[in-house]
């Protein structure tokens, strides 16, 4: 799946779910050793462990890379 998150930096995430599990998470833009290192600490979670993790944690504009991930997983989900 491919977002186009909106208030940050990052341009593009990419992310597979396979059996409610996050995997190969890319971020294109943004802080690439800061996403690079979230990318590889969320490998393999669960999708509701990563929202309730990234959910909220706020950079600017009201809203951060990880935060528009996880809003991406919620619609994913539903």
């Amino acid at each position: 799946m491919t977002i186009f998150p909106q208030g940050v930096c990052c341009k593009k995430i990419e992310f597979e779910i396979e059996n409610n599990v996050v995997k190969n998470v890319k971020f294109v833009g943004g802080c690439p050793g800061n996403l690079k290192a979230i990318s590889l600490l969320i490998e393999g979670m669960p999708i509701d462990e990563v929202i309730n993790k990234l959910k909220g944690n706020l950079c600017r504009n009201g809203t951060s890379c990880t935060d528009q991930l996880a809003k991406a997983l919620e619609k994913f989900k539903s």
